[in-house]
């Protein structure tokens, strides 16, 4: 296999099985609408659209300027899906993630495009697990600047290990389950663990940063509960 600017490569589920991932896709982006009426709900429409607006640059310049490399089924990205979710929320980190995809898709890797709704899938699915994780392990009364190392991690490690776990089941799913395939999708996962390592320290960087800059940053830039408890 070649290597690809996206998760999983044209051909790894060929169009006959295509529906799933359609199936998926459409769910993921009709929760990504709920999480945004929810969000439009405390917030203007003009903020919803600028931290989406900012995930999508970030989403973008993640796949295109940091650092990537080929391991078993894929490339390996550092993605930073739990640094936008805390620094943009939830909704905008999902609306991010999708068009920054697209955005890839169109202009750099159009024949990836047919594989859209299984990267979409992929890249989404995992944060909405993430998000309900940080529901449950995050007290109510506890900022996102506030958060401990091991509170970061459990959120990391919910989003790689989703993005894995995602990549595996669409790798077995288009291509069955063989000795070939299994060795891929280890190879690929044990390499995400370096992922696994560094997206804490930046997440814990980016809430330090921004710990610092209370006060100073526009409102709505950010999500609410970077600096404040809900």
């Amino acid at each position: 296999m070649e290597g690809t600017d996206m998760h999983i490569e044209p051909g790894v589920v060929d169009a006959a099985k295509m529906g799933l991932a359609t199936a998926t896709a459409a769910g993921a982006i009709g929760y990504t609408a709920k999480l945004s009426w929810q969000e439009l709900c405390s917030a203007k429409a003009a903020t919803l659209a600028l931290r989406a607006g900012l995930a999508t640059i970030g989403t973008f310049a993640f796949f295109e300027v940091l650092p990537n490399f080929q391991a078993g089924v894929s490339e390996v990205h550092f993605i930073l899906g739990t640094t936008l979710f805390l620094l943009l929320g939830a909704a905008p980190a999902a609306i991010g993630l999708m068009l920054g995809l697209l955005l890839q898709g169109l202009t750099l890797a159009p024949t990836d495009l047919p594989m859209f709704f299984v990267n979409a899938t992929t890249l989404l699915v995992p944060l909405f697990a993430m998000t309900a994780l940080a529901r449950r392990v995050i007290p109510a009364g506890t900022p996102y600047v506030d958060l401990r190392y091991a509170d970061v991690l459990k959120l990391s490690a919910t989003y790689q290990g989703g993005v894995v776990a995602w990549v595996a089941f669409w790798v077995f799913y288009g291509q069955g389950v063989g000795a070939e395939s299994a060795a891929s999708v280890a190879t690929f996962a044990a390499a995400y663990a370096v992922v696994l390592l560094v997206e804490p320290i930046v997440d814990l960087a980016a809430l330090a940063g921004a710990k610092a800059l209370r006060g100073r940053v526009p409102q709505g830039l950010l999500t609410p509960r970077l600096h404040s408890a809900a």
